[in-house]
């Protein structure tokens, strides 16, 4: 697989990722619904345009690296106090934490595939 197309899927990925994490945030009540997540649909509607639309060009491979970056962060933002135990009691927190490791190795992997890219340019 080329470079430029693991960077791709792994950006998407990451969206996917991240789509299904702040649902999560949403649903154990850790970030209120409301029209504030349209901002956050804007961004990843970027690194998506990133990954297909933008994916030779610097300017994509600067997106993707940033979205990397955000998905990477996910796991520090949420572990930084610990989480709290009646949480961790609730159905589906598993999938919660696994979503957050996963953020952090896909992201982990796009940036280190986007640095990559911008260096043989």
């Amino acid at each position: 697989m080329k470079p430029n197309d693991l960077l791709s899927v792994t950006s998407l990925l990451s969206v996917l990722l991240l789509t299904l994490h702040i649902a999560q945030d949403v649903v154990f009540g850790l970030d209120p619904a409301g029209l504030h997540h349209l901002f956050g649909v804007a961004i990843l509607v970027v690194i998506a345009c990133g990954a297909v639309l933008l994916r030779e060009r610097p300017s994509g491979k600067v997106i993707m690296l940033l979205g990397g970056v955000m998905a990477v962060a996910m796991l520090p933002l949420h572990m930084r106090n610990g989480l709290r135990p009646e949480f961790l009691e609730k159905s589906g927190a598993l999938l919660f934490v696994w979503i957050l490791y996963l953020l952090g190795v896909t992201g982990g992997l796009a940036v280190i595939l986007a640095v990559r890219a911008l260096r043989t340019e």
